[in-house]
């Protein structure tokens, strides 16, 4: 069984982005709907947030964060998707959906867990962050943060 966070690649703003092999498929694709789209965690000062990864975007890592797209150029951890363990898991409102477990993404700076999301924004599937403190998924896209009610979760398949 995998750790709740799952087995993680760490990441700097400044390396190569990993292979397929190494990365996993995309969870979703860009306004283009050609680039792909990773989850993942970026390590900030005293909290760690999920984020989406845009190889094809610099930096790569984008956290919905202070009602922005914050740009993070430090550390961050690519999650690959596994659909042999993991599911797409659909809820809102911020709530962990009944009898399952969602994969851990990170943490506020209080301590508060945050979980993988992935919302529709004009469109597009965005991965971002949500926490039952929340109340909704947080994703960051065109420049901005936003807040989507309906959204999936990362959970582990059983």
């Amino acid at each position: 069984m995998p750790p709740p966070s799952g087995f993680r690649l760490p990441l700097t703003a400044t390396q190569t982005f990993p292979s397929v092999a190494q990365s996993g498929q995309p969870v979703a694709y860009d306004l283009d709907g050609r680039s792909p789209i990773f989850v993942g965690s970026a390590l900030l000062d005293k909290s760690v947030h999920p984020c989406k990864i845009a190889p094809t975007l610099q930096p790569v890592a984008r956290v919905p964060y202070g009602g922005t797209e914050y740009e993070h150029h430090g550390r961050y951890d690519l999650l690959p998707f596994d659909p042999n363990t993991m599911e797409w898991v659909p809820t809102d409102s911020g709530r962990v959906p009944n009898g399952r477990r969602p994969v851990e993404g990170g943490y506020e700076e209080n301590g508060a867990k945050l979980y993988h999301a992935l919302a529709v924004v004009n469109g597009v599937k965005v991965p971002g962050k949500v926490g039952e403190h929340l109340g909704a998924a947080h994703v960051a896209f065109g420049g901005g943060e936003h807040a989507v009610r309906e959204y999936q979760i990362l959970c582990w398949k059983y």
